[in-house]
C-alpha cells in the first residue's frame, strides 16, 4: 500500500520520502496555524458566531488543503484568506450592513464563478499571459512579504508616526527570542539537518514557555457549534441586492492572489516545467474554487492557497502528502482550537522570516539590465510587501510590463489578454482611488 502511495505522489521523482514530508507538513500548519485564531475573531465583529466560525474556520482549512494534496498533488495548504476576511467584515458586513449570511452568499457565487472559469479555462490563459519573468518578481515579492510580516511579529519593525515603521526594542522578549530562533534555524540549515525550521519553533516554543510567555484562552467550541453557520449562507439575498461589485472584489482579488502565491510555492519547490507551465494546473485551480465554495456553505470567507507553504516546501515539502498533513492538523485542530495559541509568534517569526530571505534566490532570474523587465520586476517585487498585497503588486508590474512595451513598440497581437488584464488592473486601481 505505501509503495503504491509513494507511486502516486512521485516520491522518487520529486526525491522525498515520508519523514520529510510529514515534517513540512507540521511546518506549514504551525506557521499558518494563526489564522485559527484570526478568522473568527475578525468575522465575529460581523456577527457569526465564534465557536461557529472557529470550527468552520479549521474544516475548510482542511478540506482545501487535503482535497489539493489528494487531487492536485501539490505541497498547497490552504485557509480562509486575509484581507478578503476583513473585507467581508468591515467593508460588506459593518460599512455596508449587509447580513453575514447574505456575504457568505456573495462568496458563494464567486467561488462558483471560479469554478467555471476554470472549467472552460479561463484562469489557465490568465496564468500562461503572464510574462514568466514575473515569475522571479512575484517570488521574490512575496518573500518580501511574508519576511515583513515575520519582522512584524517578533516585533522587530513596529509602527512609527513619522516614517510609518521603525525598528522595536532588541530588550524585547519575542525580539530576541525570534532572533535566536532565527539563527539557529540557519545554523540548522547550514548543516543540511532534516526539519530545520520545525525544530526551531517547537526549541522557541520550549523556551518561551519556561519563560512564562505561552499564553491562551480555553472556550467553547467543536464541531457541533458548526449548526450556528453550516448552510446559512444566502444566495439569494446576494443576487437579489444586486452585489455585483462585492462578488467582483471577491473574485479579482482572490484570483490574483492566488496565482501569486501558486507560481511562488512551485517555483520555490522546482516544480515549475522548463517551458515555465506548471503541470496539473486544472486540479490545482479546481482545488482552490471548491475549497471558496465549500467556506461559504462551512460559514466562512473566501478559501484561497496559503503563501505560508512555502514554509514547508523550504523544509524539504515536494508532494502532497505535505498538504494532506496540513490539513489532517487542522482537521485535529477542531476540537483543539483554543490551543492553537500555545505557538508564540517569537517561534513562527523566524519561520517567516528564513523562508523569505530564501525566496530572494528567485530574483537573480530577472534580467536587471533590460528595462522592460527590470522596471515591471522591480513594481511587482517591492509593491508586494509595500501595499501588503500581492494582486497589487502584480497588478502594476502588468501594466507597467504592458505600457512599457506599447511605447517600445514591442506589443504582439497574441499577448491581447495580457493587455486586457493591464486594463482590468488599471481600472480596478482608479475605482479604488475614487471610493
Amino acid at each position: 500500500m505505501l509503495k503504491r502511495l509513494e507511486a502516486y505522489f512521485e516520491f522518487a521523482r520529486l526525491e522525498t520520502n515520508w519523514r520529510t514530508e510529514i515534517l513540512a507538513g507540521v511546518t506549514t500548519f504551525l506557521t499558518m496555524a494563526y489564522i485559527v485564531l484570526v478568522n473568527p475573531a475578525i468575522l465575529a465583529d460581523a456577527g457569526v458566531p465564534l465557536p461557529a466560525v472557529t470550527a468552520a474556520t479549521c474544516l475548510s482549512a482542511a478540506f482545501g488543503s487535503i482535497l489539493m494534496g489528494i487531487v492536485a498533488r501539490y505541497p498547497i495548504a490552504l485557509a480562509p484568506g486575509m484581507g478578503l476576511n476583513a473585507y467581508f467584515t468591515y467593508t460588506v458586513c459593518v460599512k455596508m450592513h449587509v447580513p453575514w449570511q447574505t456575504a457568505l452568499g456573495a462568496v458563494f457565487i464567486s467561488g462558483v464563478l471560479f469554478l467555471a472559469i476554470t472549467a472552460i479555462g479561463i484562469r489557465q490563459m490568465i496564468l500562461r499571459a503572464i510574462p514568466h519573468q514575473l515569475y522571479a518578481a512575484v517570488a521574490g515579492g512575496i518573500g518580501l512579504f511574508i519576511a515583513f510580516i515575520g519582522f512584524q511579529h517578533a516585533g522587530l519593525v513596529v509602527r512609527d508616526p513619522n516614517t510609518l515603521v521603525g525598528i522595536g526594542s532588541i530588550r524585547n522578549p519575542t525580539a530576541y527570542l525570534a532572533l535566536f530562533g532565527l539563527l539557529m534555524m540557519v545554523a540548522l540549515e547550514i548543516r543540511k539537518v532534516k526539519g530545520s525550521i520545525l525544530i526551531g519553533v517547537l526549541t522557541v516554543t520550549a523556551i518561551a514557555a519556561c519563560m512564562h510567555m505561552v499564553h491562551w484562552t480555553p472556550s467553547s467550541g467543536g464541531a457541533g457549534a458548526l449548526t450556528q453557520t453550516a448552510f446559512k449562507l444566502n444566495i439569494w439575498g446576494a443576487l437579489h441586492k444586486g452585489l455585483l461589485e462585492i462578488i467582483f472584489v471577491f473574485f479579482f482579488v482572490d484570483l490574483f492572489d492566488n496565482l501569486g502565491t501558486l507560481v511562488a510555492v512551485t517555483k520555490r519547490a522546482g516544480l515549475i516545467a522548463p517551458d515555465y507551465s506548471i503541470p496539473r494546473l486544472n486540479r490545482i485551480l479546481f482545488a482552490d474554487a471548491t475549497s471558496t465554495v465549500f467556506g461559504s456553505f462551512m460559514g466562512t470567507s473566501t478559501v484561497t492557497s496559503y503563501v505560508e507553504s512555502t514554509a514547508g516546501v523550504a523544509a524539504g515539502g515536494r508532494s502532497g502528502v505535505t498538504a494532506i498533513v496540513t490539513g489532517l492538523l487542522f482537521l485535529g485542530a477542531i476540537g483543539a482550537a483554543p490551543f492553537i495559541g500555545v505557538v508564540p509568534q517569537a517561534a513562527t517569526a523566524p519561520a517567516l522570516i528564513l523562508v523569505g530571505s530564501l525566496m530572494l534566490a528567485a530574483i537573480s532570474e530577472i534580467q536587471w539590465l533590460d528595462p522592460l523587465v527590470a522596471v515591471p520586476a522591480f513594481l511587482t517585487l517591492v509593491l508586494i510587501p509595500f501595499t501588503f498585497s500581492i494582486a497589487n503588486g502584480l497588478g502594476f508590474g502588468i501594466i507597467a510590463w504592458a505600457i512599457l512595451h506599447l511605447l517600445a513598440g514591442k506589443a504582439r497581437r497574441e499577448d491581447w489578454l495580457l493587455y486586457l488584464i493591464a486594463a482590468l488592473f488599471l481600472a480596478r486601481f482608479i475605482y479604488i482611488g475614487a471610493s
